[in-house]
C-alpha cells in the first residue's frame, strides 16, 4: 500500500522532540486564527454536502448516491492517499536514503489508471458496494468473502489508523503544545461528525477541499526549502555533504548513500533491489489501488465510467507532485539541519528526538518550525491535520461500509435499510474510540516496531490478496477452493516471515547482522514476488482440481464477461435529498405522523437528529416500501465516444510522463 510503504524506508521511529539546540519558533495568534479558519471550512464543507445529497439509503451513504463528478473523485483518491505518516515519512525517506521511496507514489501512478481503465468497468457492471462482495459473488460461499473483509478491517485499524494518527498528531502536539489525548479526541471528534452524518459524500467533498490545502501549504514550504538551501544544483551538491560532525567511526552511519539520486539500485547489496521495485512492488500497490475498499469506494461513486476515469487522471497528475514538495523538502532538512536529522551516534539520537535509531522523521517538522514566519506554520500545521483527518475519514466510511455490507448483512439477512443505516454510523464511532484506546500501545514502543515494520505488514499480507483478485476478474476458471486455499497458503507464508522480522528486528548500521538467511537475504520485495508467485500457483492448481465456477459467478463478473445480459433487478423507489425533506417538513407536507400529531418544538428537534444522521423515519416503519422491476443499472459503464476518446489521449500523456521521469531518474 502506497501510502504507507513510504513511511519507515528507514525504519525510524517518529519523535517529535524538538533538538536541544532550538525547537523552533512558537505558534502565535496569526497561526491559531489560520488554524480556525481551516476547522470553520472543512465543516462548512462537510455541511453542505450533507444538505446536498441523499444519505438515507445504502447508495447514498456509502456510494454518495453515484453522483459525484471527476474533479471530486480525483481529489479524494489522492487526499486519501497522502495521510499524515505520508507528509513524515516520505520526507524522512529522503532525508536518509535519497529518491528511492519515491517509487511507491510513481508505481502508484500506474496503478490507479489500471483500476478506472481495467479493474472498474468489472466491478461497475457486477453492480457491487464493496471488494469482498465482489469475491463472495465471484467465488460464491462466505469463507473467502469473510477471510478478506476482516483482514481489511485488520489492516485498516492497525496500519492506516494508527500511523495516520500517530504521526499526525505528534506533529500537532509539538506545535501546538497539546495533551495527546486532547489533540486525538478534539481532531476525531472533528472527523466523525461529518464521517458519521454524511456518508461517502460529505467525505469525498472535504477531502477536495483538503486537498487544496495540502498542495497549497507543501509548495509553499517548497518554495521556502529551495531558496534557504540556495535552489536545485546547491541540494545536488549539498547532499552528499551532509555528514553529521559525529559518527561512529570506522563505519557508514550517517553517510549518505552514492545511489541517492538513483531511482533504481543494486539488485543485491541496496535498500530498494530494482527487480523488486518493478515487480514485488507491484503487486502490493495494485491490492492498494485495484482493490482495497478505500479507494475503489471513491470510484465506484462516479457519476460515470467516464467521470471515474478522469478522477484516476487527476490523481495520476497529482501524484507528481510529492516528489517535489515532500520528498526534495525532506532532503533539504538534512542540508540545513545535519547534526539533528542525520545524526549517526545512537546516544545522541535518542537525546535529540528520543530514538536511538536516527531522527530523519523530524525533516519535515523541522522544516515547518525553522523556516516559516508566523501564518504559514499555522498553515502548515492545518496542512498536516487536512492529511490525517481526509485519510482518517476515508479509512473510517470505508471500514464502515466493509463492516455493515460484508460482515452484518452476512449475518442479519433480513436487515432493513434502516437498520443498516444505523449500524453504519455505529461502526464509525466504535472505530473511533478503538483508535484512541489503540495511542497507549504506540506510544509505549515509541511508534517503534509499527513504524518498522508497517512496509512488512503491506508487503506480506497484501499480495496473496491482489492475486485472487488478479485470477478473479480475468481467468473465468478460477474458482472458491482456489481462491480460499491460495489466499490462505499465502497469507500463512506472509504472517510466518512477518513474525520472523519483528523477532530479528534490523540491526544498526554499526551493528553486525546475525538474523537467519531469510530475513537477512531475502529482501522483502523479492519475497513479495516468491509469496505472489506460490499463491498463484496454488489458486491455479486447486481450481484446475476442482469443479468449473458456475454460471452465476461469472456472468458481469470478469473482463470477458462483463457485458453479459442478466435479469432484471428489483430497484427500490427514489430517496429525496435532505434539503427536500426539510422543505416538506417547513411545509407541513411531510408525510411523518409523528410530525403532524406531536408539538411544534419536539417534531422539530426529532427532525433535526433525523437529518444530521441522514435517516428517513418512514424507512423505519415501511421496511418493505414499493419497489419498481428494472433492468439492471448500465448509465455508469456507458461513455460518449469523443470524451472517451480525450480521456484515451490523456492517458497515453499521462503513461508518457509517468515513464518519462522514472526514466530520468532511474
Amino acid at each position: 500500500m502506497t501510502l504507507d510503504l513510504a513511511v519507515t524506508q528507514q525504519g525510524s521511529t517518529m519523535s517529535m522532540t524538538p533538538s536541544p539546540g532550538g525547537g523552533g519558533a512558537a505558534f502565535v495568534a496569526v497561526d491559531v486564527v489560520v488554524l480556525v479558519l481551516y476547522f470553520v471550512l472543512v465543516l462548512a464543507v462537510g455541511f453542505w454536502s450533507m444538505w446536498k445529497t441523499k444519505r438515507s439509503t445504502v447508495d447514498g451513504y456509502f456510494l454518495a448516491g453515484k453522483s459525484m463528478t471527476w474533479w471530486p473523485v480525483g481529489a479524494s483518491l489522492f487526499s486519501s492517499n497522502i495521510g499524515s505518516g505520508h507528509l513524515i515519512g516520505l520526507a524522512g525517506s529522503g532525508a536518509a536514503a535519497g529518491i528511492g521511496a519515491i517509487a511507491y507514489e510513481w508505481n502508484g501512478m500506474f496503478m490507479v489508471l489500471l483500476l478506472a481503465w481495467i479493474f472498474l468497468p468489472i466491478y461497475l457492471a457486477s453492480g457491487v458496494t464493496t471488494m469482498p462482495e465482489y469475491l463472495q459473488r465471484r467465488y460464491g460461499g462466505r469463507r473467502t468473502h469473510l477471510f478478506i473483509a476482516i483482514l481489511s478491517l485488520f489492516i485498516y485499524i492497525f496500519t492506516k489508523i494508527s500511523v495516520d494518527m500517530y504521526a499526525g498528531v505528534l506533529f500537532i502536539q509539538m506545535a501546538l503544545k497539546w495533551d495527546i489525548y486532547v489533540a486525538i479526541v478534539f481532531l476525531l471528534s472533528v472527523t466523525a461528525l461529518y464521517t458519521v452524518a454524511g456518508g461517502l459524500a460529505a467525505v469525498i467533498y472535504t477531502d477536495a477541499a483538503q486537498t487544496v490545502i495540502m498542495l497549497g501549504g507543501a509548495l509553499i514550504l517548497m518554495g521556502f526549502s529551495f531558496a534557504k538551501v540556495g535552489g536545485w544544483n546547491a541540494l545536488m551538491e549539498g547532499y552528499f555533504d551532509a555528514i553529521p560532525s559525529v559518527r561512529m567511526p570506522n563505519t557508514t552511519c550517517g553517510i549518505p548513500r552514492e545511489d541517492s539520486f538513483h531511482l533504481f539500485r543494486d539488485p543485491v547489496d541496496s535498500d530498494l533491489p530494482w527487480p523488486g521495485v518493478f515487480i514485488g512492488m507491484s503487486l502490493p500497490s495494485m491490492w492498494y489501488w485495484c482493490s482495497d475498499q478505500v479507494i475503489v469506494q471513491r470510484s465506484l461513486a462516479a457519476k460515470t465510467l467516464s467521470h471515474a476515469k478522469g478522477g484516476s487522471l487527476l490523481a495520476a497528475y497529482l501524484k507528481v507532485v510529492p516528489f517535489f514538495a515532500i520528498m526534495l523538502p525532506g532532503m533539504i532538512s538534512r542540508i540545513l539541519f545535519t547534526d539533528d536529522v542525520a545524526c549517526a551516534d545512537p546516544d545522541l539520537c535518542k537525546q535529540i528526538c528520543g530514538n536511538p535509531v536516527g531522527c530523519t522523521d523530524t525533516a519535515y517538522a523541522r522544516l515547518v518550525m525553522e523556516l516559516l514566519p508566523a501564518g504559514l506554520r499555522g498553515l502548515m500545521t492545518a496542512v498536516m491535520i487536512a492529511a490525517l483527518v481526509s485519510s482518517l475519514t476515508s479509512v473510517f466510511n470505508s471500514a464502515s461500509t466493509i463492516f455493515t455490507i460484508d460482515l452484518w448483512k452476512t449475518f442479519r439477512s433480513g436487515a432493513s435499510e434502516w437498520e443498516l443505516m444505523i449500524v453504519g454510523r455505529v461502526f464509525v464511532l466504535i472505530l473511533v474510540v478503538a483508535s484512541i484506546l489503540w495511542i497507549p500501545v504506540i506510544q509505549a514502543s515509541q511508534g517503534g516496531q509499527l513504524f518498522i515494520y508497517i512496509q512488512s505488514i503491506s508487503t506480506y499480507l497484501q499480495p496473496p490478496v491482489s492475486i485472487i483478485f488478479l485470477l478473479g476478474c480475468f481467468w473465468t476458471r478460477t474458482n472458491e477452493k482456489g481462491a480460499f486455499w491460495g489466499v490462505a497458503v499465502g497469507l500463512t507464508i506472509g504472517c510466518i516471515r512477518m513474525l520472523l522480522d519483528f523477532i530479528y528486528p534490523a540491526p544498526l548500521c554499526f551493528e553486525p547482522d546475525d538474523r537467519p538467511a531469510v530475513v537477512k537475504s531475502v529482501h522483502y520485495l523479492y519475497f513479495s514476488m516468491m509469496l505472489s508467485f506460490i499463491t498463484l500457483a496454488v489458486v491455479v492448481l486447486v481450481s484446475l482440481a476442482t469443479d468449473k465456477p458456475k454460471a452465476e459467478q461469472i456472468d458481469r463478473l470478469t473482463w470477458f464477461t462483463r457485458m453479459s445480459p442478466v435479469e432484471a433487478k428489483e430497484q427500490p423507489r427514489e430517496e429525496v435529498t435532505g434539503h427536500e425533506r426539510a422543505e416538506m417538513v417547513v411545509t407541513g407536507k411531510e408525510g411523518d405522523n409523528s410530525t403532524r400529531k406531536g408539538s411544534f418544538t419536539s417534531s422539530r428537534l426529532v427532525f433535526a437528529l433525523y437529518w444530521l444522521c441522514g435517516l428517513n423515519p418512514q424507512k423505519k416503519e415501511s421496511k418493505k416500501s414499493p419497489v419498481t422491476p428494472a433492468a439492471p443499472d448500465l448509465s455508469q459503464l456507458k461513455e460518449n465516444p469523443r470524451l472517451k476518446q480525450v480521456l484515451n489521449a490523456n492517458l497515453i500523456i499521462c503513461l508518457s510522463v509517468a515513464m518519462f521521469i522514472i526514466g530520468y531518474w532511474a
